[in-house]
């Protein structure tokens, strides 16, 4: 029998099925006997198989043997020298390769005829057919590891420094389609990490004042939020459902279109906060740093110090006027004069031996200017 496709389906035209139910009888055999038989059924197929491998075996060691026999035969024939004991060998081992060969041809007619044998057994219920392939699948949701917070920040760093480019590039388109081919092309994308890389460039872009690139990569950011949203729902894989999303946005209803607005104004004020709250924390390190690098040698700031002395004080010190300093500490409360002047030390704003220093060196100008007049007078002549 045969089809027109040319599969010749010949060899299935008498086929005959053994089965141990064929000498059984339901008035007389019992499901214990009848476990037996198939058990000495199973157990006469084991054998039988058993005795095709160790044919097999056979075989295969006979002609290991035969080979041997034969290298040393080709040796001996090979060598020059003859004597009685190498002849005597010689004779030897070329009855041991005839009786190898002989057992090699039977060994073979055996193997033969176990094959016919095992072709003509009947097919039953255990050789008629063999599976392909076994698997087993439990429908239990795996154990998955919560990741700490270090672990995060360091995924997403890799994340972000691996895909950056692609990232600030889908952040730039403006086309739904666009955005969709995009992701189509970089499914690997469609992720929290890509959602989170978006809001920090937009920050930046707000502090940079580039406020249109701001507001199209909140859009963008939306966009990957809206997606990751959907597959939460869903309870899928977040890039097998960013289509579906797609889909749902260019034929939008009006609740739906007013949701997704609501969501990017509001992205926008949250990202124009915090660029403001970064660039006063950024004002404040900026002003601590100058406010160190001003302390003077007792730790105090010399503006501020500056800011707290009295007016009088403070003239003296835009005047670089040490008389005046002097002239007012001296009308000052001791204690009070002392109070000032200590936190001018510490400060930084008077320097005690620097201003000494400063008298001395404008006396001793004085008197050189004194003693070089004297010089210049002529002399009076009576």
């Amino acid at each position: 029998m045969s089809t027109g496709a040319g599969i010749d389906y010949s060899a299935w035209d008498h086929i005959y099925v053994s089965d141990d139910e064929d000498m059984t009888s339901p008035f007389v055999d019992t499901p214990s006997l009848f476990r037996m038989r198939h058990r000495s059924r199973l157990e006469k197929m084991a054998e039988f198989q058993q005795r095709g491998e160790d044919l097999e075996d056979n075989f295969a060691e006979c002609k290991r043997l035969l080979e041997e026999a034969q290298g040393r035969l080709r040796e001996l024939e090979e060598g020059s020298e003859e004597d009685a004991e190498k002849e005597a060998e010689l004779r030897e081992i070329q009855a041991e390769v005839r009786k190898l060969k002989k057992d090699l041809k039977s060994f073979e007619k055996m193997m033969e005829e176990h094959r016919r044998e095992e072709k003509k057994l009947p097919w039953n219920v255990d050789t008629i057919s063999k599976e392909g392939f076994s698997k087993s699948v439990v429908n239990i949701k795996p154990v998955t590891k919560e990741e700490t917070e270090e672990e995060k920040v360091e995924k997403h760093k890799a994340f972000v420094e691996k895909y950056a480019k692609e990232i600030k590039h889908f952040g730039m388109m403006r086309r739904w389609d666009d955005s969709q081919k995009y992701l189509s092309d970089n499914p690997h994308l469609v992720c929290d990490e890509t959602a989170n890389c978006l809001v920090v460039i937009c920050i930046d872009l707000e502090i940079d004042e580039k406020h249109a690139l701001m507001e199209q990569v909140a859009h963008q950011a939306i966009v990957m939020q809206f997606i990751l949203d959907l597959a939460q729902t869903l309870k899928v894989d977040p890039r097998g459902c960013f289509r579906q999303f797609f889909s749902r946005i260019k034929t939008a209803d009006k609740p739906y279109q007013d949701a997704f607005d609501h969501e990017l104004e509001s992205l926008k004020e949250r990202v124009r906060t915090c660029a403001e709250a970064r660039m006063e924390n950024a004002m404040k390190e900026l002003e601590e740093e100058e406010k160190q690098k001003r302390l003077g040698p007792g730790g105090l700031d010399p503006v501020e110090v500056y800011e707290s002395l009295p007016k009088e004080m403070q003239k003296s010190f835009d005047e670089k006027n040490i008389q005046l300093l002097h002239y007012v500490i001296d009308k000052m409360d001791p204690e009070e004069g002392k109070y000032h002047m200590k936190r001018c030390i510490d400060s930084g704003l008077w320097v005690p031996d620097l201003g000494e220093g400063d008298d001395e060196e404008e006396n001793n100008d004085e008197d050189e200017e004194d003693s070089e007049t004297d010089k210049e007078e002529p002399p009076v002549n009576e």
